[in-house]
């Protein structure tokens, strides 16, 4: 009898060991003794650390590495760490799990790593609480950089919080007045400026725009970081998160290729400025789909060297709507074509699907397909404006981006009765050409009167049976066409 208890005693203790062996290996709460220092920028692929922990499956948990997750202590080294290690592994899941929140600062994640990495964020990323709060010696234009990376997945049922608030009220960020007039004061900042919704042409003495106020800047805090970006990458699947509160853009994606964005929720107050959801320049084959955004700035804009975007099942707003542009700043090249926007809700928003386009630009934008939108009281449904101006002036400049082959189809609802339903301000040198409006119906959200579309030198086929009608469209073609330009593109 005393000889079979003692095998049970010996049999329970190794039965505890392996139990808890097993516990910590799978939800990764080893203790680490010291931490490696690692600069802002991640390491490019090399042997995991010393020490780091194995995880089985290729499960890379940051709390593995040391990160506590109790939203103040700075878990920056702990994600560089277990990036690191994951980088090395085909298949390799990087684990943010749930039931924690982690701070980190700015970060570079960089590649190339093995095939098939998966981010997967459970819990809570958020950066430092506002610029008071930054590091000094820490870039405040980016938080969450992705660099190089090829065919990466970040999924989860997380939460990405850019906690924007503070960054907003400083005295440089443009600021919605009420029905204000105070001119814009000077800032310093290269990615921050009043907004303008739209101008018609000067010599029509007609301008409309959304007035914003704006204190003077102070020291150098309006470098306003962008939540999440990802540069120079390929083969990218971003789905399932939750992003909220970006101090400035919530996803950036630029140089990138092989694009698939699905079932996001981006959300920010409507008067947050400059937090677009998504926006991509020099980005092409991207789809973007199921996703809800409400924001304070576009739900999505499409910048210069886009090609092949094709944007479904979305509801947008309160915004500024879905928009290709701005393009032409500062008298550059602009080429965008071949994208789709369909399937999807814009309401409550400051503009519907918008083209825009700053005069003394050059290039093309071309085979714009918007169809199948539902409006509900927007305010400019449908907005092709040449003339986008972010000063309370700009000077008329004779080139412009050419736009064409653009067809607005099935496009109804209702529009908020301060504009007209469409506006297109075409370039007085450079006109837009082939427009086409098919089962566009566009009634008043309050009143009976319905608004009379605006035109200036925009070309197309008129549709009488669009409402309202579109007689003002220029029917034919134009004299000259800047086939120079087009050709550049």
């Amino acid at each position: 009898m005393e000889f079979t208890r003692l095998c049970f005693s010996v049999f329970s203790i190794f039965l505890l060991s392996y139990v808890c062996s097993v516990h910590g290996r799978l939800y990764g709460y080893p203790k680490m003794s010291h931490f490696r220092a690692l600069s802002q920028i991640s390491l490019p692929p090399s042997p995991a650390p010393e020490g780091a922990p194995k995880i089985d499956n290729a499960i890379f948990n940051v709390l593995s590495y040391g990160a506590v997750g109790d939203g103040v202590t700075d878990d920056t080294q702990a994600f560089k760490m277990a990036w690191d290690a994951a980088c090395q592994v085909d298949s390799a899941i990087l684990l943010v799990p749930n039931h924690y929140s982690f701070m980190i600062q700015s970060t570079i994640f960089t590649g190339p790593c093995k095939s098939g990495l998966v981010f997967q964020i459970e819990g809570t990323i958020m950066p430092p609480d506002g610029p008071d709060s930054w590091p000094k010696n820490v870039s405040k234009k980016q938080w969450l950089v992705f660099y190089r990376i090829n065919g990466m997945s970040i999924q989860g049922g997380g939460i990405i919080d850019g906690k924007g608030e503070k960054w907003w009220n400083l005295p440089c960020k443009p600021h919605k007045g009420i029905n204000g007039t105070t001119l814009p004061g000077p800032c310093d900042s290269p990615v921050v400026s009043s907004k303008t919704h739209y101008f018609v042409p000067l010599h029509e003495k007609k301008l409309v725009q959304s007035i914003y106020l704006s204190g003077p800047c102070h020291k150098k805090v309006c470098l306003i970081l962008q939540a999440m970006k990802f540069f120079m990458s390929s083969n990218l699947t971003v789905q399932g998160l939750k992003i909220k509160n970006s101090p400035l853009f919530h996803f950036r994606f630029d140089s990138c290729r092989d694009v698939h964005v699905d079932s996001l929720y981006i959300k920010a107050p409507p008067q947050s400025p400059n937090t677009d959801g998504i926006h991509i320049e020099n980005t092409n084959d991207v789809t973007i789909r199921n996703s809800i955004i409400s924001n304070g700035d576009d739900c999505i804009s499409i910048g210069a060297g886009c090609y092949n975007v094709d944007i479904r099942n979305m509801t947008c707003g309160p915004s500024h709507g879905i928009s290709i542009g701005s393009l032409g700043f500062r008298n550059s090249r602009a080429c965008v074509s071949n994208i789709t926007v369909a399937d999807s809700t814009i309401k409550y928003s400051d503009n519907g699907v918008r083209i825009k386009t700053w005069q003394g630009g050059f290039g093309a934008v071309s085979k714009i397909n918007f169809n199948n939108i539902r409006m509900e009281s927007v305010r400019n449904p449908i907005i092709l404006d040449q003339y986008y101006c972010d000063k309370r002036s700009c000077a008329n400049q004779t080139s412009a981006v050419y736009i064409s082959d653009v067809i607005y189809s099935n496009i109804k609802g209702t529009y908020d009765v301060r504009s007209p339903p469409m506006h297109l301000a075409c370039s007085d040198n450079v006109p837009c050409t082939n427009l086409t409006f098919l089962d566009v119906e566009l009634y008043p959200a309050q009143g009976q009167k319905i608004l009379e579309p605006f035109c200036w030198n925009a070309y197309g086929a008129p549709r009488p049976l669009t409402i309202p009608p579109v007689f003002c469209l220029l029917e034919g073609t134009p004299q000259s066409l800047p086939s120079n330009d087009v050709d550049q593109c």
